[in-house]
Order: C-alpha cells, then structure tokens, then sequence
C-alpha cells in the first residue's frame, strides 16, 4: 500500500487535528497573530468526514476518544496527540515539497483518519464544536486553516475573472510605442509597462471589471468596491506598495470617490475589509455569491512555530484587521491569466491588470 504523501499544507491539517486536541481549547488571536491569553475557547469535539464515515473526537478530561454513529472505537490519552504532534511539526519545518511520514501515518490510522484533508466541497477544513462561555452555548463552526509554515496561502486567488479593464487616455500612442512597451520583459515587467505608459504622457481610467459574475460579487458587498479595488489595483502596479493596508491607506489618502470624510467615517477601510471577510469565508471570484459564510467559525492560522491561534467570527474586529494586516497584492502568471499588454478595441487601447491577494509571512 502506498504512503499517504502531501506538502506543508496539507500536513499541516493534520497537525492542527493533533494539535487542538492536545491543548483541549483554542486561543484566539490579535491582529499581529499573538495569543489573547484571556479568552479561551474549550473544545468539545471536533468533527471529521472521511470516506470510511464521519468520526467524531470528543474531549474527556485527559482522553480523546474517537466515536463513529454514537459507537465509541477507541480512547487514546491526550498526551499521544501532544507527541506525535511534535514529531509531525518537526517533519514539516524540515521537509521540502511533497513528503511522507509512515509513523504518523500508522497513528493516523489508529485514530481512524485516512487522508490528510477531510471530505469538504467548502473553505471549512476542520470542524470544531466549542464552549463558549460568555453565551454558554457549544456552536458548531466551521474553520478555514492557514499554515505559514511554507508558502503563504492565497486570501483571493488569481484568474481571469480577477482581471481589471482599464482606458489608456491621454496622448495617442503609436503603434510603434505600443510595440516597445509590450516587448518589455524580465521580472517586473507588467510594472515597468504601467511606468512606461505613464511616463508617455498617458493614464489609465477605470472601465470595468472583466467577468461579470466577479464584478456582481463585487457589488454585492458594497456598490463602490469595483472603482475602490481597481485603484488599489492600479496603485500596486504603479508605485512601491503592495501591502494591503498600506494600498488601502494611500487610497483612502486620494479619495478617489469624494466621500465626505469630515466626521473622521473610515469609508474605504470599511468596505475592504468586508471583501477580505467574505473572501476569506466564502467569496470566489467566478462563482455567484449569495453572502453565505463556509467557514462558519473563521480562520486557524499555524504559525511557524507550531503554535495555533484562532479568528473567531464573533471577534469579527480582530479577524477583519488580521485579514488587512497580514495580506498584499502580488504579481500573477500574466500569459497564463492574460493581462498586462496593451490592446486595441473599438479604436481605442486598453490594458488588463490583474488582482491577487496573498498571505504575508
């Protein structure tokens, strides 16, 4: 039989499993991923579909034990879990692409979980029944996991249908200047091709989003967020930033919509961070949104040193400032995804420039 094999990620789902199990409790987490020591969230199980059933792992004081169908299969001391979640967050600090680990495996099978990522067609990676003590109530909430052990995951992923169109206007480019931005090349090119045009006398305007379903989305949260977004957009390729909050700020800085900000109303950081939620919980660029959460609890992020740190979405302030302090605007595969040329249409030249927002370390 072969070994079950994945990459830092998605081991990483089974250390999270390991790990919460052995602290019995999450620990929410600020904006700068450090532990709020007074608020603690007890565990009461956590739930996991697998395609040999639904398992359900409750806590009993220093035992774990795994039921299936209300049928208890086996208890296991806590302190197993601590361990082998030691020795699995080794291998993943010191592992590199896709890798096996035949010792956690044979625990993995002891405790009835047969593959690293749990059976979900949503953003929820692991399910988790709490103890809320301020409400006394035991919700069932669903968690995206993010590990930043490895390659920062993606807050909202790149495609064609994240693509913006903008009106180059201004002076009228020959057909030879197009030609000579165009062949720009090397590393930075879509930025240096921005910079080039600009510094031919010309602007970009913002004339839509490019996929109808994305721009829907768009409005849906909020009616402004196509013109807010393209201008961040524009910012990334344009000047030195790339941060969310720092594009966000220099935004919020030229109000380019001329909203009233006498009374001090934070518009701009408002509306992002309802897009970095409903991404973040639900929200994919070419699929109709209807505003219904995934992940109905937040996010569990793994930090590089193993420890677990929860964004709850009762402490919706603290996961909407993680979300635009830990996130930037990147550069994604523009033959792949088709931007960053300027094109002719109907007389006039246009160029595409392309959304992608990823996780910071």
């Amino acid at each position: 039989m072969s070994l079950i094999t994945g990459n830092k990620g998605e081991w990483s789902e089974i250390y999270t499993l390991f790990k919460i199990l052995s602290d019995k409790c999450l620990y929410p987490g600020d904006e700068s991923l450090n532990r709020i020591e007074s608020l603690i969230y007890p565990i009461v199980q956590v739930l996991r579909t697998e395609s040999s059933g639904s398992y359900e792992y409750s806590i009993d004081q220093d035992l774990v034990v795994v039921t299936s169908n209300q049928n208890e299969l086996i208890r296991i001391p806590v302190v197993e879990f601590q361990t082998k979640a030691i020795q699995l967050l080794e291998k993943i600090q010191s592992e590199r692409g896709t890798f096996s680990s035949p010792e956690i495996e044979a625990f993995m099978k002891k405790i009835h979980c047969v593959s690293l990522k749990a059976q979900s067609t949503s953003k929820t990676d692991i399910t988790i029944v709490i103890h809320d003590e301020r409400t006394n109530q035991k919700p069932t909430l669903g968690f995206s996991i993010k590990s930043q052990i490895g390659s920062p995951s993606t807050l909202l992923n790149a495609g064609k249908s994240t693509n913006f169109q903008y009106k180059i206007v201004g002076k009228c480019l020959s057909e030879q200047e197009v030609k000579n931005i165009n062949d720009i090349s090397g590393r930075s090119k879509i930025k240096e091709r921005v910079k080039a045009v600009q510094e031919s006398s010309c602007m970009f305007d913002f004339v839509k989003v490019n996929h109808e379903v994305f721009s829907d989305n768009l409005v849906l949260i909020d009616t402004a967020l196509p013109q807010i977004l393209a201008s961040m957009v524009l910012k990334f390729y344009s000047a030195n930033l790339s941060r969310t909050a720092d594009l966000l700020a220099s935004v919020e800085d030229d109000n380019i919509l001329g909203f009233n900000t006498a009374n001090g109303h934070p518009f701009y950081t408002y509306k992002i961070k309802r897009l970095c939620t409903d991404a973040a919980l639900g929200m994919t660029p070419a699929k109709v949104w209807g505003g219904d959460y995934d992940a109905t609890g937040g996010y569990l992020i793994v930090k590089s040193d193993g420890d677990i740190v929860c964004y709850h979405i009762y402490e919706k302030s603290q996961f909407e400032n993680y979300l635009i302090n830990n996130t930037k605007f990147e550069t994604a595969s523009s033959s792949r995804y088709d931007f960053g040329k300027i094109y002719s249409e109907a007389g006039s030249l246009f160029m595409n420039l392309n959304l992608q927002i990823r996780f910071v370390k």
